[in-house]
């Protein structure tokens, strides 16, 4: 509402890089206009392999305040969130912009080598280890580098008792300590025994109190003595044998995370810039940002990478006078509007935002929103003076419409909610004289996964007997998957066949000659079902096929039944699903469904549906769960590189977010030869092999694929004035200047 994004996208996503003059893109056979606040572009050069991305301010554009809109705002934008204390949503840091990693560490990177590898000499010399003047580090090197260990390690032993005390005393604590909550909470030694015994560092004999450190056997009677926040460091440090990156991966309470890399970073940043070789100047700027004019901008990358054009031309705008300052703004003399390393003034206003948006943001209050029209926008005043976002729960938003409490909502579909706003409309459709309904995909869809190291035959995730055992699993789940999906959303979600959301351009579609339903075919690759089958037709056929996967896996199989697993595969494996403990979710009918199937041939599926559902989130993060269910988000690209690519198996180092744990070589040069391609033709045609071998690998069930629904008083909005052909990349609010009120 308050701001403006250098990038400009159309209804499917596409980029108009001639954004000042504007491009016409034709959509569902209309032609729409599309203009904004920049004209972009992107750059290859093969010779020296790397990328330019250039932006160019639309001139006159001013922020509601009256303030010019100029580059100075974008290379303040930019400093702001490449600056090593910033931490927010941004990926930009995730780029390998030229000169960035010597920036934020001030370092040059000869320099962070030296010190990268100063800080694992020190590590291998342990913590014990008695400083000597040949160690090729100083003393006070050493001192610094154990200290910061030491530290970080006890900040998190502390925010775990801090995370278990808060969120699982009442369910707990007297359970395992042999006291009231309230006893316990009153006293810090009690806190900290109690968080050592949940996270299985330490056991308590309730009757007694005793309580005895799992790995060092230290006692404490919990009346005399208690143990402190160092005795809990101490049976970690014990426990990892002083790995820190290993206790990482798998204690903290978000685990993964690189509490070693930290240690190190800021070891690096204190004593790289220090070196003699810095000349105690530091690194002052960003070699890649540069200020072409006082409206153009240019980032140059290593390399290229399709996706990255939205993360680094796709920022906003933000006004370096108003989060900023002004006297310490000096591009010429490395002087970007703050200190660096202190970003305190913008995290001071980001519950105030201002920019050049078609809003300006008035007050917080009392869960609403207030905004007033910024005449100064540069694509005209909007024609409503005020709005007001009012946080409101989604089953309350069609009646909140009906009864004129508010103009306009969005809410998550379903049966039910589609029948309340057909019910206000007197044509008895979700579209009518009091209600009108737009609805569009959802960016990002439901689906079942596997982990193929926890679901797997003998030690080989990838060999032809696990992916059978994983397909007879995946087979049954997809079975169910129409009928329940079908009776929890009704209109408001599909299922989806492959492991991508339907709103992309690569995702695969039903006319395609290769298309193929998930988990159709059996072990010999022919149908299992025919067009005329019933549900429970169907359900037979998938119990069916799930055997012949079962039998080539390696299980026995006996009338009909398994009746043995093989080495390293189970006749049982759970299920987490995020439902509240009460079954609220859109597969809990898949896994009733297909527990009861799997059940018919010898399979147990068990279903763990927490009350908290941070059971699973954690699960997920340790790499510990068999199946769960769960929803992506997506992005406008399609990239897979951060799910399916084997250097983000959670634990190895990379970004923890391939929870498959599907490692494949072939997958992952697919992945990449895709990233580097700007042909859409290419890269889909790639995807698309890509999804084929996930689905061999059977380590994720594709299946549903929801909407999101906006409603509108048709009584008191002037409907015609709505942005037409709303998509799921082109909101409502794209043009909420244009709309008007009756």
């Amino acid at each position: 509402m308050t701001q403006i994004s250098l990038l400009t996208t159309d209804r499917v996503g596409g980029i108009i890089f001639n954004a000042i003059e504007g491009e016409t893109v034709s959509y569902n056979g209309t032609d729409y206009l599309y203009k904004g606040a920049a004209d972009t572009k992107v750059e290859y050069d093969e010779a020296s392999d790397t990328t330019k991305y250039t932006a160019k301010l639309r001139v006159g554009m001013k922020f509601s305040d009256g303030e010019p809109v100029t580059a100075d705002d974008i290379i303040f934008t930019y400093y702001t969130y490449l600056d090593p204390s910033y931490v927010g949503s941004t990926t930009l840091s995730s780029y390998d912009i030229i000169g960035l990693k010597d920036y934020q560490t001030q370092t040059t990177s000869e320099v962070f080598d030296k010190y990268a590898a100063m800080a694992a000499a020190i590590l291998a010399a342990g913590p014990d280890h008695v400083w000597a003047s040949t160690d090729t580090w100083t003393e006070e090197q050493q001192v610094d580098f154990w200290t910061r260990f030491k530290s970080a390690w006890t900040a998190d032993v502390q925010s775990i008792v801090d995370y278990v005390n808060a969120n699982y005393m009442d369910a707990y604590g007297e359970a395992i300590m042999g006291m009231t909550p309230d006893v316990i909470l009153a006293n810090d030694g009690l806190k900290i025994a109690f968080g050592m015994a949940l996270w299985g560092f330490a056991e308590v004999d309730p009757a007694t109190g005793l309580t005895t450190g799992g790995t060092t056997g230290k006692t404490w009677d919990l009346v005399t003595t208690f143990p402190t926040i160092e005795d809990y460091y101490n049976e970690a440090y014990a426990k990892y044998a002083g790995d820190l990156a290993a206790y990482g991966e798998i204690e903290p309470v978000d685990a993964p995370l690189d509490l070693l890399g930290n240690v190190n970073s800021g070891f690096i940043g204190l004593w790289g810039p220090q070196d003699e070789a810095m000349g105690g100047a530091g690194v002052p700027n960003i070699a890649g940002i540069v200020k072409v004019d006082d409206y153009t901008v240019e980032v140059t990358v290593k390399g290229f990478s399709a996706p990255a054009v939205y993360s680094i031309l796709g920022i906003n705008v933000t006004p370096l006078h108003y989060y900023g300052d002004l006297a310490k703004y000096d591009y010429a003399n490395n002087k970007f509007g703050f200190d660096y390393g202190d970003l305190s003034k913008q995290e001071s206003l980001s519950a105030t935002p201002m920019g050049a948006g078609a809003y300006k943001f008035v007050k917080y209050d009392n869960r609403v929103v207030y905004f007033a029209a910024n005449e100064l926008y540069y694509r005209g005043c909007p024609k409503i003076a005020e709005i007001q976002f009012k946080e409101t729960a989604s089953a309350e938003v069609a009646s909140s419409v009906q009864t004129g409490t508010s103009d306009a909502g969005e809410m998550t579909g379903s049966r039910s909610r589609f029948d309340e706003v057909a019910s206000y409309n007197t044509n008895g459709e979700i579209t009518g004289d009091v209600i009108t309904t737009s609805k569009v995909d959802n960016l990002g869809y439901g689906y079942i996964g596997i982990n193929a190291d926890n679901v797997k035959v003998g030690d080989d995730p990838a060999s032809d007997a696990s992916k059978n055992l994983r397909k007879g699993l995946a087979t049954v789940l997809a079975a169910h998957r129409e009928v329940a999906i079908n009776s929890y959303y009704g209109e408001a979600a599909n299922v989806i066949n492959y492991p991508i959301s339907n709103t992309s351009w690569a995702a695969p579609q039903p006319t395609d000659d290769d298309y193929q339903v998930a988990f159709s075919v059996d072990v010999a690759g022919n149908p299992i079902y025919t067009a005329e089958m019933t549900p429970e037709e169907k359900y037979a056929a998938a119990e069916a096929a799930a055997l012949g996967f079962f039998e080539a896996a390696g299980f026995t199989v006996a009338d009909g039944k398994l009746t043995a697993a093989p080495e390293g595969a189970k006749l049982s494996y759970e299920v987490i699903v995020p439902g509240d403990g009460t079954g609220d979710h859109p597969a809990f009918a898949v896994l009733t469904g297909a527990q009861a199937s799997l059940a018919n041939i010898g399979m147990e599926l068990k279903i763990n549906d927490p009350a908290d559902t941070n059971i699973l989130w954690d699960s997920l993060d340790a790499g510990t769960q068999e199946l769960w269910t769960a929803a992506w988000g997506s992005t406008i690209d399609p990239d897979m590189y951060q799910v399916y690519h084997s250097s983000g198996v959670v634990g190895e180092g990379g970004s923890d977010s391939n929870h498959y744990h599907i490692r494949d070589a072939e997958l992952d040069q697919l992945i990449v030869d895709a990233r580097k391609s700007d042909d859409q033709n290419y890269r889909k045609a790639t995807y698309k092999q890509a999804l084929d071998i996930i689905m061999d690998w059977a380590v994720e069930v594709p299946n549903y694929q929801r909407q999101n629904c906006i409603i509108f008083s048709t009584q008191r909005i002037k409907i015609d004035t709505l942005t037409p052909d709303i998509t799921t990349f082109w909101g409502w609010l794209n043009d909420i200047e244009l709309v008007e009120m009756n």
